[in-house]
């Protein structure tokens, strides 16, 4: 039990502490609360005191980690009761009014024998108290008499502290008694008043917190309850002033994806007419070599917690985990980051972080797959229907078959059923193209193109060789290019249809050369313009006719342009003379080999020479002999055609 000498004993050496104090750091859940309480432990009106904050306060989430506002408070200068409202640092601006409340007022009979009467003022638009309601409060509480015109001032001022309006005779004896409880965790604490006898002086904020510090309670004082205890204190009932704080356990870590790990959402594309392209389904997230895919992060300490004794509650520190790390994935330096060592479509699979090289379509390429574009191989278990595009950095197979599209690759293009483009499909690849037949399609390969079932109506190019073998194997219609060979059961067909077969050349450096020859006549043809408009001007200058201002700038243009059309032609003469001297002095010749039949129709091509064939010919192949076209014997190609997997 906390007796009165005990109690007075322990308010007695506090105050002789708080003298000898030039600063105190008080906290509360806002910053007027935690002013008010350095009022009350400076003993001075809050517009009296300056103060830093230490420490912001923040609501946390959903009552977790709250942060109560924390300041080293200390008197203000000499002026301090100069300052205006507007200067009042317990003036928050940031602090918004949230109810309406009307004015009150206290009354506390304290220790010494004083009546203390305290005004707050409305909040809002709530009503002042009146000084009439203010004495029918106070004689509802003492019989003794007080002076009305301090009362009346206190009521005007409505300022919220406590000011002496009269006396009593003070009993010691017959003072409230205060009882603290610790529960058995020492995680609350919480007083049990007994109402003041006649005389006896009513709790103070004073009184409860050196009864709370008797009791051991150090930590986790609730200054709001004790507050309302003051104000409007609460006699026989248990009252919560102190909880402790909990141990907040350290966060796990926890890895962050900067890929879509549960399938990614479709963006369609506008035109520029603003239709919707719902080719466009963008549905293949891909990364590239070097990309980071993941980052962790780390696990967290945790806040330890704390009891209202003051005893401190470890906190767990959250679990780490090893990154998780799957096929073509490498950890960074850092060990935090993972990053992919190759490009392709980055998945979750089984937990771990994995690039995929190879995009599987279990189904068609059509609008429900959209266009797809990866950077990697692609392999279609369907078709790829009219209209669809599949670009791709490394291989595209196809199971079924291709019709008017776009395929595009880096690798090999594998066609298992055939290439239907109705005259405007384009198959290009930067290695081989196999395929079971090509209908009507714009074919080309950085390597060779092999056909089992034929070629027909297509126009096809290939750096090194075109092979056409198979049981029902024939080239019909269309151009067949290529710089190597040209292997085929069939040539034409028994309709005569056109069929131009051409070998011996490079045609990248050909189509070049023409290009070439095409931006060397227009700037002929502009140099010629330019020339004669010059000629123009110099005629009348030598006239003696007078040139506008304009012309003459018009001439010193024309001749600067002059000058840069001689500079490129020069440049490109050079490069022309290159690739013509390199296709003359092209090494593979060529040959065109026929196992079955060539028909009328077929015109062959090796170099510059050529060969119109006007009748059926068998089992033959077509050389370049002294700059002509020379029939003998078929010789079969002996190059491998065989379709080669590429290791992802």
């Amino acid at each position: 039990m906390i007796t009165m000498t005990r109690l007075q004993q322990f308010m007695l050496k506090a105050a002789a502490e708080d003298r000898e104090r030039t600063s105190v750091t008080t906290s509360g859940d806002t910053l007027e609360d935690a002013l008010r309480e350095a009022a009350i432990e400076l003993s001075l009106p809050i517009k009296k005191i300056e103060y830093e904050v230490v420490q912001r306060g923040s609501g946390g989430v959903l009552g977790f980690k709250k942060q109560p506002y924390r300041i080293a408070a200390y008197p203000a200068g000499a002026d301090a009761d100069g300052l205006g409202d507007d200067d009042d640092p317990a003036v928050d601006t940031d602090l918004a009014v949230q109810e309406n409340l009307d004015g009150a007022a206290f009354v506390r009979l304290a220790s010494g024998g004083a009546i203390m009467l305290k005004v707050a003022p409305p909040v809002g638009s709530g009503t002042p108290v009146t000084e009439r309601e203010t004495m029918m409060v106070l004689a509802k509480r003492t019989r003794h008499p007080v002076d009305a015109s301090q009362v009346s001032k206190v009521v005007k001022r409505a300022d919220d502290e406590w000011i002496r309006v009269g006396d009593f005779p003070y009993d010691p004896a017959a003072d409230t008694y205060v009882r603290v409880d610790i529960a058995e965790t020492e995680m609350r604490a919480s007083v049990f008043l007994t109402p003041p006898g006649d005389d006896g002086a009513d709790p103070s904020v004073e009184i409860l917190r050196a009864a709370l510090g008797i009791a051991g309670v150090t930590f986790g004082h609730d200054e709001a309850a004790l507050q309302s205890i003051e104000d409007r204190p609460l006699f026989d009932e248990a009252i919560i002033v102190a909880e402790g704080s909990e141990p907040q356990n350290g966060a796990d870590a926890y890895m962050q994806y900067n890929f879509a790990t549960e399938g990614r959402a479709v963006h369609l594309k506008e035109t520029e007419d603003g239709r919707v392209d719902f080719k466009e389904l963008n549905k293949v997230e891909n990364v590239v070599e070097g990309q980071v895919l993941a980052r962790k992060v780390p696990a967290r300490q945790g806040e330890a917690g704390q009891t209202v004794t003051g005893k401190i509650l470890a906190a767990t520190r959250g679990q780490d985990l090893d990154p998780p790390l799957g096929p073509n994935t490498r950890l960074s330096d850092d060990g935090r980051s993972i990053i992919a060592v190759t490009n392709g479509l980055a998945k979750l699979q089984a937990g771990k972080v994995t690039v995929e090289p190879v995009y599987m379509i279990d189904g068609d390429v059509d609008i429900k797959e959209g266009n797809v574009n990866f950077l990697g191989t692609v392999v279609v278990r369907g078709n790829v229907a009219d209209g669809f595009n599949v670009n791709a950095a490394g291989d595209i197979e196809v199971m079924g078959s291709v019709g008017r599209s776009v395929l595009d690759a880096e690798g090999d293009v594998i066609v298992h059923q055939g290439i239907t483009g109705k005259s405007e499909g384009t198959v290009k690849a930067g290695g081989s193209i196999w395929s079971k037949f090509i209908e009507n399609v714009n074919v080309k390969a950085g390597d060779m193109i092999v056909a089992s079932d034929g070629i027909i109506n297509s126009s096809v190019y290939a750096e090194q060789r075109i092979v056409c073998r198979g049981r029902r194997a024939s080239v019909v219609g269309g151009h067949i290019r290529t710089a190597r060979e040209v292997d085929a059961k069939t040539l034409g067909s028994v309709a005569g249809m056109e069929t131009v077969v051409e070998v011996g050349y490079d045609l990248q450096s050909r189509e070049r050369l023409l290009n070439l020859e095409q931006q060397d006549s227009e700037l002929t043809t502009e140099l010629e313009a330019l020339t004669l408009d010059m000629q123009t001007i110099e005629n009348m200058r030598k006239a003696k006719r007078s040139i506008s201002k304009a012309k003459i700038q018009h001439y010193a243009q024309m001749k600067v342009r002059r000058a840069e059309i001689e500079t490129k032609r020069v440049t490109i003469a050079k490069e022309m003379q290159e690739l013509q001297g390199y296709l003359n002095q092209l090494k593979t010749q060529g040959r065109i080999s026929v196992s079955g039949t060539v028909y009328p129709g077929v015109k062959v091509c090796i170099k510059d020479a050529a060969l119109p064939i006007r009748h059926e010919m068998h089992a033959v192949t077509y050389v370049l002999n002294a700059g002509q076209v020379k029939i003998t014997k078929y010789e079969e190609s002996e190059a491998d055609i065989s379709v080669k997997r590429r290791e992802d």
